[in-house]
């Protein structure tokens, strides 16, 4: 596979010093495979959930089941698991629109949202329902030198009765800021509620699902989405997202993504629950698959002499990995070096290039089996700088390893 000597060398002592943290990532898959294994029981999973309806789809066990155990995994008292969600960020905006009402105030408790939601939100373009046109005002609290939730100025924030929602980013997305953990959630839903009980505390939970053994409906969230391609789908879902939290919003999420007065009572599964079955019973392995490779990649690019965050012995709470390139030129060829290394598509030659919901270009390395899917090996940036890296995913330790290994040969040959 074209690995150079140098990172083999360095491999096996990344690997060698990264194995205490391995056994902390397996006890966690450990706990977050009972918590889903006890729900499927619970719940009295049978091979007739998976059978698909058409049409309408009304009575659908097998959809109605699946709620069930999305919301008992999520720690939240009711929830919406569909293949209509187009994307994580489909179902966030679901779940904004759940939650705010015209007139209301949106409040970032973390600073600027991920580039796709700008326009959900109305900070950037002209979209037609975007919650700025609905009358739905924004502001934002930024994180205290960059990392840490500035708990006094969010409470100062929603002291205002105008504030309807708090938005809480748990992942990083394209900044250098650390994932947020689930107890720093937990922080931020004391702050609001302690001092407005009407704000809704919304959390972005993509990419953290299974990180930790608790999820933010255990600290005090109100409503949580994601996406089924990344964690909660195991890397078998095929397409999806969900949202989950207090059943009057969850419901409101549901009229939004069909009509009010239907909601989640219709929507043709077409076959497919058994894939969302399989792949919520997967989620906690795979995910600790993908914190592996994170794991991994962080020690080698450290012992290469490059910046990681977070460092390969740091907490995490989202499967995201960024190093430091420093240039454009690496960029390309870390992308390069995994795209290579894909199982789909290891012939292509990723290019930066414009996306829908980003204002600048961006390089994406994805050969996977599902489109898009970031629990699969992928590595993105965009093409600015400081010029960083983001990878994420892995199927499989082995093979992402390999592909983290040819990236680090591409720049090791440069």
């Amino acid at each position: 596979m074209a690995i150079s000597n140098r990172v083999l060398e360095l491999s096996v002592r990344a690997t060698c010093d990264a194995r205490e943290r391995f056994e902390e990532i397996d006890e966690i898959a450990q706990v977050n495979t009972g918590k889903v294994l006890s729900a499927f029981r619970r719940h009295r999973v049978s091979d007739t959930c998976f059978a698909g309806t058409t049409g309408y789809g009304y009575n659908d066990k097998g959809r109605e089941t699946l709620d069930l155990i999305f919301a008992d995994v999520m720690s939240m008292p009711a929830a919406l698991v569909r293949s209509g969600f187009v994307s994580g960020t489909h179902a966030i905006a679901s779940a904004l629109f759940a939650a705010l009402r015209p007139g209301q105030v949106l409040i970032s408790a973390t600073g600027t949202p991920y580039d796709t939601l700008l326009g959900v939100i109305g900070l950037r373009g002209a979209f037609r329902g975007s919650l700025k046109e609905y009358g739905i005002c924004y502001s934002q609290v930024e994180l205290i030198e960059g990392r840490k939730p500035n708990l006094t100025a969010i409470a100062d924030a929603v002291r205002d009765q105008k504030a309807g929602a708090v938005l809480i980013q748990r992942s990083r997305g394209y900044s250098s800021r650390g994932a947020l953990s689930v107890q720093q959630i937990g922080d931020i839903c004391e702050a609001v509620h302690r001092v407005n009980k009407n704000a809704v505390v919304f959390v972005d939970n993509c990419y953290g699902e299974f990180t930790e053994t608790i999820e933010p409906g255990d600290v005090g969230a109100d409503l949580i989405a994601g996406s089924l391609i990344k964690n909660p789908g195991g890397g078998i879902a095929p397409a999806g997202g969900y949202v989950a939290g207090k059943k009057d919003l969850v419901e409101a999420a549901a009229f939004r993504l069909t009509v009010p007065g239907i909601g989640g009572e219709s929507g043709a599964t077409l076959g497919i629950n058994r894939l969302l079955y399989q792949g919520l019973f997967m989620a906690p392995h795979t995910v600790a698959q993908a914190l592996k490779t994170a794991v991994f990649c962080a020690r080698l690019f450290e012992l290469m002499g490059f910046e990681t965050s977070p460092g390969y012995l740091d907490p995490r709470s989202d499967i995201v990995q960024m190093i430091e390139l420093g240039s454009p030129e690496l960029l390309e060829e870390f992308c390069k070096g995994i795209q290579s290394s894909s199982p789909v598509d290891s012939f292509v030659t990723p290019q930066a290039s414009e996306m829908p919901g980003y204002d600048r270009p961006v390089i994406m390395a994805a050969g996977a089996f599902i489109q898009g899917s970031s629990i699969e090996l992928s590595a993105d940036g965009p093409v600015s700088e400081p010029y960083n890296v983001f990878l994420q995913g892995g199927l499989t330790f082995e093979s992402a390893k390999l592909g983290v290994m040819l990236a680090a040969s591409c720049l090791d040959n440069r």
